[in-house]
Order: structure tokens, then sequence, then C-alpha cells
């Protein structure tokens, strides 16, 4: 063979090898068009449990907001859900060792405690955070514009609104002198962020704040009925799992020692308490959605900021006032949002 045919069939067989090897890699790697159509599976960890029909709805509104995006359930993602991750930390460590275990393209995480929980499992699978009043004090973040680290989400409410509750409650019930504000330490980690402020707006109100830790259901009862033995009292009920989940318990018991109260959260009121100024949780679910569909589409958490709500709702029960003697003014009525009759 001539030197010149033998370095053409060479660099032949070479051409021949690597065209060979090209297509192996094509076939063994999914093309993009296969990429986009992978099904993808999402983590949902809930600090409510699955019997709690509130919470199954933001679940829902999560799910919904996602097939807005193009995502179908059974389809192109499935979710994979654990409930009750929030005042056990047994079962919270658990529910979040599972759903890592799974390794999920992102976990949604509901509260503070649960969030905690997840982030101790993973810092590589992307996490989305909902109902989290302090990122930044509970160490998921570094900042809310530049998150770093595998996760981003959603806060509740500025510090700032315990003044605001303080305000309310004074007007609705101008008579009150004395207001207790209540929360779990295990569940509201977080609560002194709201003490500081709840207890300059009290001063500046005339009122004597009481910071009230309360640690399972009898030290609740215990300190409502405590706030209802002394005169002119009110409450402050600040957004805390445990104090979610056991609502029933506390509109009942302000009810029956006629206190007034203020919550955070809008399904107080509509059960019969006497009224709520916050954010909207089921917002926060359905903005998370959002959120979700950037990150499966491949963008990062730290590329996305932490977002606080632009908007509060005033609800007020004006059965509940009546029920306790208060007469809602017409500026306070038209301040409403929400008023049930």
């Amino acid at each position: 063979m001539r030197r010149r045919d033998f370095f053409a069939t060479l660099r032949g067989a070479a051409a021949w090898q690597f065209i060979g090897a090209l297509g192996d890699s094509m076939l063994a790697r999914p093309s993009v068009a296969e990429e986009a159509e992978r099904k993808r599976r999402i983590g949902v960890l809930m600090a409510h449990p699955a019997s709690d029909p509130e919470f199954q709805q933001y679940a829902t509104a999560f799910r919904d907001g996602l097939r807005k995006f193009g995502w179908i359930e059974g389809r192109n993602i499935s979710f994979e859900f654990r409930w009750g991750a929030l005042d056990d930390p047994e079962v919270r460590s658990r529910s979040a060792k599972e759903l890592v275990a799974l390794r999920p393209d992102l976990i949604l995480t509901q509260n503070t405690p649960p969030t905690a929980s997840t982030l101790q499992q993973t810092r590589s699978i992307p996490i989305i955070f909902v109902i989290v009043a302090d990122p930044i004090g509970s160490r998921f973040v570094e900042s809310l514009s530049q998150p770093g680290g595998n996760v981003t989400g959603f806060t509740i409410m500025e510090p700032t609104i315990a003044g605001r509750w303080v305000q309310l409650l004074k007007e609705i019930a101008p008579h009150v002198t004395r207001a207790a504000l209540l929360f779990n330490p295990a569940t509201a980690p977080y609560a002194d962020i709201y003490i500081r402020p709840f207890k300059a707006a009290a001063t500046s109100f005339s009122l004597e704040a009481i910071s009230t830790p309360v640690n399972n259901v009898a030290e609740l009862e215990g300190a409502i009925a405590a706030e209802a033995r002394v005169p002119k009292g009110g409450i402050v009920v600040i957004p805390d799992g445990f104090l979610n989940v056991h609502r029933k318990t506390i509109v009942s018991l302000t009810a029956h020692h006629k206190l007034p109260a203020i919550y955070a959260w809008p399904f107080f009121p509509e059960m019969g308490g006497l009224m709520s100024y916050g954010s909207d949780q089921r917002e926060s679910f359905r903005l998370a959605a959002a959120y979700a569909d950037r990150i499966l589409k491949g963008e990062k958490p730290f590329d996305l900021p932490v977002q606080a709500p632009t908007e509060y709702k005033l609800v007020i029960n004006l059965e509940t006032a009546k029920v306790l003697g208060l007469t809602v003014s017409q500026q306070l009525q038209q301040l409403a949002d929400k008023l049930i009759e």
C-alpha cells in the first residue's frame, strides 16, 4: 500500500470511530426536547396536618398555579406531600429525610421549623419556602435580594405590623388597657421580631404589653383565662403555626371570656374571631408556583430574591363585635377589606 493511501485509510477509520462515539453519546444523553418532557418531581413539606381543609386549599393553590404554567400532574410533574411537620422535631426530621431521599427537582416548605429541618438535610436540592417570618434571622438566606445557597421564597409580614395590630385592637375596643401577645417559642422562634414593635406601640397607646409564651394547649388555655381575669384585657395572636392549628380553641376561649382579640390571618374572624390584619397565605402559595416554574426551567434559587407581601387585608366580624358589646365605627368599617355579618 502506498504511503498516501495508508494515511488516508487511518484518517477515514478515525473519522468513523469519532462519528460512532458521537452517535453513542447522543443516544445516551436526552435531547433538549426529551429533557423538557421529563416528568419532574416536587416534594412538599407542610406544617399542618392533612386533615386541615384550610391548608389543603393552599396546597391546591400551589398545584393550580403550576398548572397554569403547563405543569400537569400525572403528565410532566408529580408531587410528594408530607404533612404535620410542625411541632414534633422527629416528625419534621423524618419527613424531610424522606423527601430528600426521593431526589426531587425541588422542595416546597411551609413555615419556619419545616424549612429549617429540610435545610439540615440538603444544601443542593432547590428549596422554596412560604409563610416564613424572618428568613435572615433564621439563617435561611444571606439577604432578601441575594439569598445565596439553594433556598429562596416568600415572607409573611413586616415586623412593624405588630404596631398596627395594637392600633386596631385599641380602635375597635377603646376600653382595653392591657394586651397579651400569644406565641409558642418552638413554632415561632422568630417571635422577638414582633414583640419589640408590639411593646413600643403599646406604650404609645398607653397599654400594658404582656409577652405570653405558651408551649402546649393547656398553657394556651391557661394564658387566655389569665388574661380574662385582668380587667380590660385583650389578645394579640401573631402568625404562628401552633396557634393556627389550635385556632378553634383560641376563638372559642376568647368568645367564652369575652376578650377582644386581633389575629394575623383571616380564617380566625371567618370562624368567629373578632378581626384580623395580615397578608394572604394562599397568595404566597400561588407565587411559589411561579418560582417553581422558573427553577424547573433552569433558574437557580440564589438568583431569585425573597419576596415580601405588598398587600395587607383587614377583616372584621361584625357579629362577634356585637356579642362583645363593641361598636365598630363607620371609619373602621370603610377601611375593612371584608366585613362578616
